[in-house]
């Protein structure tokens, strides 16, 4: 009978709701018989359930890049445990983890839920995911294996594809709010995003759509998240003949109860993203996808399926997703349905513990 596995992880849980596909790996992992140890926050919600489960925390996660008291911590940990693979998540936790396994007989795992910046000619990757310590790199999407798979001197099999999946269950207890507090009338048609202030999410060409919607239609435009009213945005709005119709929220922390009430969940990114957690969450509670078409989530709707897929930069064919599903109520529950089952069958939390566990298994018996 073969050793348990045994890994040490290092990464940030304090942040409960974003880190929970992540954390989630561990306890089902957990489950499975791996023998696990997390360097994280300890005082975090998700430290706690660790615990609980029977997985060992250490309170120590890396604050800067380079922090030589980081690497004796992980270094003396990885020598006393014999840990069979080291498991780092960010980019303080790479920096640090792959100097402390310098020379130690340890699988050194990467994770990768970015699409884009990664260039062989780029001298800092190769501190990072190019170094040569680095033995395996998780991507969160086919298109970011696909972007290591694209650099000179890498070698082929070194970056696997595994997605962060969601359970059905977590979003059961998810409830509608109101939208009139937003100014949003009860009849509206409404589509949300929710989404960072970043220029990749490419929010002035969703806010542009709304110019291609008729002003007769009772569609509403909801943006949940801080500065997305940005002086940019702004003007575009003001000149926008629907400007009543497009609405602020700001940061909010009921932004599921948002989405669970609108008829459609949209985003416009440009770049960058990798199967959106925001889009994942939209689809498990059954709401209808309206995305661009970038690397990261092509795989993650299928068009005229389980939503709509539209070129990106393009407000005009943002605009012409919204219309089709204002005028076919129908078929937009129909992808809202459609997409829930796309989340359950195919982006659920345990094929993604089964495909960490077969990678673990792998390079456990390599060793």
């Amino acid at each position: 009978m073969s050793n348990p596995i045994k890994i040490l992880v290092i990464s940030n849980y304090t942040n409960t709701i974003s880190a929970r596909p992540e954390a989630e790996i561990f306890l089902g992992l957990k489950q499975k018989g791996v023998e696990i140890t997390i360097i994280t926050e300890k005082d975090s919600e998700y430290a706690k359930k660790f615990e609980a489960a029977g997985i060992r925390v250490i309170d120590g996660l890396p604050k800067k890049k380079n922090c030589k008291k980081s690497q004796e911590l992980i270094r003396n940990e990885l020598i006393q445990g014999k840990y069979d693979a080291l498991l780092l998540y960010n980019s303080k936790a790479i920096s640090n983890g792959i100097k402390a396994a310098k020379n130690l007989p340890v699988k050194v795992i990467l994770y990768r839920g970015y699409t884009g910046n990664i260039n062989w000619w780029d001298p800092t990757v190769y501190t990072k995911y190019l170094h040569p310590r680095v033995d395996k790199i998780i991507c969160n999407a086919k298109a970011i294996q696909e972007l290591f798979e694209r650099q000179l001197f890498f070698k082929k099999g070194k970056a696997i594809t595994i997605n962060k999946g969601h359970d059905l269950n977590w979003y059961e207890g998810i409830k509608k709010t109101d939208l009139t507090e937003f100014g949003i009338p009860d009849y509206a048609f409404v589509i949300t995003c929710v989404a960072n202030a970043r220029r990749m999410k490419g929010m002035k060409y969703l806010v542009k759509a709304m110019d291609f919607i008729p002003t007769n239609k009772t569609t509403h435009l909801l943006l949940v998240g801080s500065g997305l009213d940005s002086p940019e945005i702004m003007h575009i709005v003001n000149k926008s003949p629907n400007k009543d119709k497009i609405h602020f929220t700001g940061f909010r922390k009921d932004g599921l109860n948002i989405v669970k009430s609108s008829n459609v969940f949209v985003l416009a990114s440009i770049k960058g993203e990798s199967i959106t957690k925001a889009v994942i969450e939209a689809m498990a509670l059954g709401i209808a996808p309206l995305i661009t078409l970038i690397p990261g989530n092509r795989e993650l709707v299928v068009n005229g399926e389980s939503g709509l897929v539209v070129l990106m930069k393009n407000p005009k064919a943002l605009a012409e997703g919204m219309i089709k599903l204002y005028n076919n109520p129908e078929l937009c529950n129909k992808y809202g349905i459609q997409a829930k089952e796309r989340i359950k069958t195919v982006f659920n939390t345990q094929q993604t513990v089964e495909g960490y566990f077969s990678l673990l298994k792998e390079l456990q018996n390599e060793k």
